[in-house]
């Protein structure tokens, strides 16, 4: 077993962002190794008592949350502030043991220090250097820049690394949180850290932004109306509305929100205008004070406005309100996927990954999870960027996949729908797309063009242009004409409209790539050590020899595509020459195609699944195949048989499957299932961009 590799991660004061940054290294460690591990050698509690906010370490919880972690609560925390009080020798112990207990199980193990949530002082960063020397764990020095020129950072480094220095701990790299965005520049070519590299992260407003909950929770409020999910929005700011709303109405922000007074009523009506208005700020919430609740007129016709914003009634006055308001601190948590999506990507930005990964020696094995291929994924996607158009931006699922997609670099993406509709549900949901492209199909200027295109394209089959006016500003022959004419390079659909809907007209106006007689898909199936290609598992009823050569032939190429090497096995209920029958006979027929076709490509067929994946069976059943017992691409001899396999190998082991993704069009379309998470939107739009970084090959 290789060695466990560990890195300290550790502030010399509080309020430094370093749950934020270690949340990126468990990201960044993710992507290379099997399992990661977290550990918190001083907690702020030792088992914290459910249904009991206050005791819960909410840094443990968002590391514990990512997926690339499987460890407990209980497993990943050493000891509490009153143990180190009581005999810090014993908890330095507790520490060590409770720490080897979970390095037996890990890779690599992200260990972060101490909060200063107790006693902060120098004290704290030498007990959490004599944490990391006694784990053998290089430390992660991370200050604060906010409010600091850059001596006094550089001092705060030297003085930190000589703390750190005594207790003979090494200190692997520094960074510079919440540095003000003018100066990240220049401190990254003057700051220095001996031998170590420094980085230096720009200060966002909104990762230190509480939520509106945080707020309600701070004033004792209760929610009166408003949707209860939007509670989970940030708060970027707190605006005391006690003046007339004509007054008010030019204070109000973006992400604000209004503490005013519960009996009046006229700055209520006037914040409820503002907020609905499309050239006015969208609030994430307004807190009645006082105790007072608005008469029950007022209170119905705010019912009758329906609108999503939260208003809460808290009994505390303007003064105290403002006050306990004030003094929240909000923090990256997993109630905030936009928070978590900016700090992966100020990390991705700003810190050089691969020297943190060269400088820990950490070495990618040669199994591929789940995980690490989501990720290769998003990489490939960003490596160069394509337009990805998005047809239903009236679903939410879609909103906060395009959040995330933006927020990540991933795409640029088109969302087709009503502009001030979309954004307005976006503000909202607290999610951020500014840097999208809204188009309205039924307004365009392009369905004029559009008309004429499709008109053009089915007049075999009798097409009008009045007629192709009525059907192009639907969303999926809108989008599937952006993608044909270039205005997109890829459409991913299917969340709110069926399979049919979505690629009917990819077959009319797309269509295939030269020499391929049928378009199918393939089922990236992610196990736990490897990925497999399964096609075709969701278009094709009952392909002929033909077209299942040309299924495999896509299949191969879609594999290659994602980073798998393609040995295709054309699936049977028999092995080589040992069945007989119309349906073994056309398996054998397609395999004899491929290898007439395409002679560069390992294919094996007709076999069983077993000697496809089992090297002890294909050892017995086909012995010298270079394919059978290794097999990456599995081909189906019917939809009835791939359908099924699919999805009894991904109930049945935990497998994730990605798909289904189309194969054989000239430019990439793809389906979503009406199903579908916004992980799984997420996955798709990379797979549709990665798809269209090769597809001009495709076009003739």
């Amino acid at each position: 077993m290789s060695t466990t590799r560990s890195i300290y991660i550790t502030s010399p004061e509080g309020d430094t962002g370093k749950g934020a940054l270690a949340y990126g290294v468990v990201d960044l460690l993710a992507r290379e190794v099997e399992r990661v591990g977290v550990f918190r050698p001083v907690a702020r509690t030792k088992h914290a008592t459910p249904g009991a906010p206050q005791d819960r370490d909410y840094v443990l919880d968002l590391l514990l949350a990512h997926d690339g972690v499987n460890l407990t609560a209980e497993q990943a925390t050493g000891v509490n502030y009153e143990d180190v009080h009581a005999d810090p020798e014993m908890a330095l112990s507790q520490i060590v043991t409770k720490y080897h207990e979970i390095e037996s199980q890990c890779d690599v193990v992200v260990i972060v220090g101490s909060d200063y949530t107790d006693v902060a002082g120098p004290t704290e960063l030498s007990f959490n250097a004599q944490i990391a020397t006694n784990l053998s764990a290089p430390v992660l020095l991370v200050v604060s820049g906010q409010g600091r020129s850059n001596d006094e950072i550089q001092q705060l480094i030297d003085v930190s690394a000589g703390v750190l220095s005594t207790h003979h701990a090494s200190l692997v790299g520094a960074v510079v949180n919440k540095a003000l965005p003018d100066e990240a520049a220049s401190l990254r070519t003057t700051l220095h850290a001996g031998n170590s590299p420094v980085w230096v992260l720009p200060d966002n407003s909104l990762l230190s932004a509480p939520t509106v909950q945080q707020l309600v929770d701070a004033v004792k409020g209760e929610l009166v109306s408003g949707d209860k999910e939007l509670l989970n929005r940030e708060a970027l700011d707190v605006i005391i509305g006690a003046m007339n709303i004509d007054h008010l109405i030019g204070r109000l922000t973006d992400g604000g929100v209004v503490i005013t007074p519960g009996d009046r009523s006229d700055i209520l009506l006037g914040l409820l205008v503002a907020h609905s208005a499309a050239n006015f700020p969208s609030l994430a919430g307004i807190i009645l004070n006082g105790g007072f609740e608005p008469p029950a007129l007022i209170e119905r016709l705010v019912r009758d406005l329906n609108l999503n914003i939260p208003i809460i009634k808290t009994s505390y006055g303007t003064f105290k309100s403002a006050n306990l308001t004030a003094a929240v601190r909000g923090r990256v948590s997993n109630d905030s996927q936009r928070k978590k999506d900016l700090a992966l990507n100020l990390f991705e930005q700003f810190v050089d990954g691969r020297a943190l990964l060269d400088s820990l020696a950490v070495e990618r094995p040669p199994v591929v999870t789940p995980l690490m291929f989501e990720y290769d994924l998003l990489s490939k996607a960003r490596a160069e960027r394509k337009r990805i158009v998005l047809p239903e931006g009236g679903d939410d699922r879609i909103l906060r996949a395009a959040s995330t997609l933006l927020q990540r670099q991933v795409a640029d993406l088109i969302i087709l729908g009503n502009e001030t509709q979309i954004r307005g549900r976006a503000a909202d949901l607290g999610l951020d797309l500014s840097a999208a492209t809204f188009i309205d199909p039924t307004t365009s200027p392009l369905l004029e063009e559009f008309a004429s295109v499709y008109t053009e394209l089915r007049k075999h089959k009798g097409m009008t242009v009045d007629r192709a006016r009525e059907i192009v500003p639907d969303v999926s022959y809108f989008g599937t004409l952006m993608v044909h004419l270039g205005y997109a390079d890829g459409m991913v659909s299917g969340a709110a409209h069926t399979t049919a809907h979505t690629i009917k007209p990819s077959f009319e106006i797309i269509k295939t790539v030269p020499g391929t007689s049928v378009v199918s898909s393939v089922f990236l199936m992610c196990l736990a050590d490897r990925v497999l290609a399964y096609g075709d598992c969701a278009v094709n009823p009952d392909p002929t020899a033909e077209q299942l050569a040309d299924i495999a032939i896509s299949s191969a190429a879609t594999a290659k595509q994602f980073g798998i090497e393609p040995r295709i096995a054309m699936l049977s209920y028999s092995t080589g020459e040992s069945g007989h029958g119309a349906d073994v006979d056309k398996v054998r027929a397609a395999t004899e195609l491929v290898k007439e076709r395409r002679p560069d490509l390992s294919v094996e067929g007709p076999i069983q699944y077993d000697a496809a994946v089992d090297a002890s069976v294909a050892a017995s059943k086909m012995p010298g195949s270079d394919v059978a017992g290794r097999a990456t691409v599995f081909v189906f001899p019917d939809l009835n048989t791939g359908n099924n396999t699919y999805k009894a190998v991904q109930r049945s082991s935990g497998a994730i499957a990605i798909g289904p993704v189309l194969q054989g069009l000239r430019k990439p379309v793809n389906d979503l299932s009406r199903g579908a998470l916004v992980q799984d939107i997420v996955n798709t739009v990379a797979i549709t961009a990665i798809q269209a970084q090769s597809s001009r090959s495709n076009q003739s």
